[in-house]
C-alpha cells in the first residue's frame, strides 16, 4: 500500500493548517459552497455558484476561454436527482455498484465544462470536473489536480473517468483511517481537509 494512504491524522491536520495559512483563494471555496447550498435545486443560480470557484481555482485553464454557463445549467437540471443522491452520502459509502453512474456523470461534466470559445476551445479539464462534483457533493467526491493525482498513482491522461473512480476508492481508504481522528467543521468535509493536506504537500511543497 502506498505510504500516501497511511498518513497520520496529525500530519493531515498540519497540512490543513499550513494550507489555510498560505492559500488565500480558499475564501472562494467558502463562498461557492454557501451559494450551492443556498440555491440548491435552482440550476441557473447553481451554475453561477460553480463558476465562482472554477474560474478562480482553475483560472489558468480557463484564462483563454470559459465554459458555457447555459450548458452547465442544462446539465445540472438533467442530473439533479443523481447529484442530490450523492450529496446525501459520504465517500465511506462508495461501492463498486456506483462505478457506472459516476463514470457517466464524470464524462457528462467533462464535456459540459470544456472551453467553449477562444484559443483553447474544446479543451477539457478533469480537474475542473472534480472541483464541480466536489462542490455538489462535498462529502462524497474528492478534489484532485495533476500533481496530486500522480502522487496517488492516478494518471488521468487516457481515462479520466475511470481513473477518478480509482481516486475515489483511495480517498475512501484514507477517510476510513482518518474518520473520528481528524476534526471537521461546518462547510468543510473530511475530503476537503484531506485535499488541503494533499495540496500543501504535493502541489505546493509547503510541508
Amino acid at each position: 500500500m502506498r505510504t500516501q494512504y497511511l498518513v497520520e491524522p496529525q500530519e493531515i491536520e498540519r497540512g490543513s493548517k499550513v494550507f489555510r495559512e498560505h492559500e488565500k483563494r480558499d475564501a472562494m471555496y467558502k463562498v461557492a459552497t454557501f451559494l450551492v447550498e443556498h440555491f440548491w435545486g435552482k440550476p441557473l443560480e447553481m451554475a453561477d455558484a460553480l463558476g465562482v470557484l472554477l474560474l478562480t481555482w482553475n483560472n489558468a485553464f480557463y484564462r483563454y476561454g470559459e465554459f458555457d454557463f447555459q450548458i452547465l445549467e442544462q446539465t445540472l437540471s438533467r442530473r439533479m436527482s443523481i447529484l442530490k443522491a450523492f450529496r446525501d452520502r459520504t465517500v465511506l459509502s462508495f461501492c463498486e455498484a456506483d462505478n457506472e453512474t459516476i463514470q457517466d456523470l464524470f464524462n457528462d461534466f467533462l464535456t459540459t465544462l470544456k472551453v467553449s470559445d477562444g484559443k483553447s476551445k474544446e479543451r477539457k479539464s478533469p480537474v475542473a470536473v472534480a472541483k464541480a462534483l466536489h462542490l455538489l457533493a462535498p462529502a462524497f467526491f474528492p478534489l484532485w489536480d495533476k500533481k496530486i493525482a500522480l502522487e496517488y498513482g492516478c494518471d488521468y491522461s487516457d481515462d479520466p473517468s475511470g481513473t477518478y473512480i480509482k481516486f475515489i476508492f483511495i480517498s475512501k481508504v484514507m477517510a476510513e483511517r482518518l474518520k473520528d481522528k481528524v476534526g471537521t467543521s461546518p462547510g468543510k468535509s473530511l475530503l476537503k481537509i484531506i485535499d488541503e493536506y494533499n495540496y500543501a504537500r504535493f502541489t505546493k511543497g509547503w510541508i
